[in-house]
């Protein structure tokens, strides 16, 4: 059986049963949306562990051009991708959506120009550099660290680009690596929110 997930508009989402996922609150999700604002509108998004996809859903709805998903599960790669690509179908606007089943750090590890470049041998549309990183691990794992600097490393940001980091403030508190700076965070419950910003000095 396949759970149910809303939207903040009220749309219906399919969601992923059992540990392997866990999406993000209704409650994060509109202070994410509240604290952007006009920012996504027109922006690209990079979703890590993705998950059923809802991030990439809101961002949708509010605007955003394109969403590139992350998902190493299968069964939630193939609900995400589902997700996705009917929230971006009902648009007026063309939004581009791609959802990769792989594992995070390997994925990111092959860099954005290794990416680009095969997007241009498959005939893609390609991603323009990220806007917004959305990074939500499985609770319980810490790949935080590894995860900002492969973003540095593959190139795959730019000096505006904003990382959101979701966890769990149960959880040791998230390290992060020096090459990145903390414009804000946020306690929402039992979940936390961190903003970053890379220092591309």
């Amino acid at each position: 059986m396949k759970g149910k997930l809303r939207l903040l508009s009220g749309r219906r989402l399919e969601s992923p049963v059992g540990e392997s996922t866990r999406p993000t609150t209704s409650l994060v999700r509109e202070a994410i949306i509240n604290i952007l604002k006009e920012k996504i509108c027109n922006s690209n998004w990079l979703d890590l562990y993705s998950g059923s996809g809802i991030i990439g859903c809101e961002a949708i709805e509010h605007g955003a051009n394109s969403i590139l998903a992350i998902e190493a599960n299968r069964n939630a790669f193939k609900i995400c991708e589902s997700n996705l690509y009917k929230i971006a179908s009902s648009r007026q606007k063309k939004v581009l959506v791609k959802v990769i089943n792989n594992e995070v750090i390997k994925f990111l590890k092959s860099g954005y120009q290794k990416y680009i470049d095969k997007t241009k041998a498959n005939n893609y549309s390609l991603f323009d550099r990220f806007d917004f990183i959305y990074i939500d691990p499985p609770y319980k794992k810490l790949p935080y660290t590894s995860v900002l600097n492969e973003l540095i490393i593959g190139n795959w940001v730019t000096k505006k680009s904003i990382a959101i980091c979701e966890f769990s403030i149960e959880e040791k508190q998230i390290n992060i690596p020096s090459n990145w700076n903390i414009k804000d965070k946020k306690i929402y419950g039992k979940t936390g929110i961190i903003f970053l910003t890379p220092n591309l000095a």
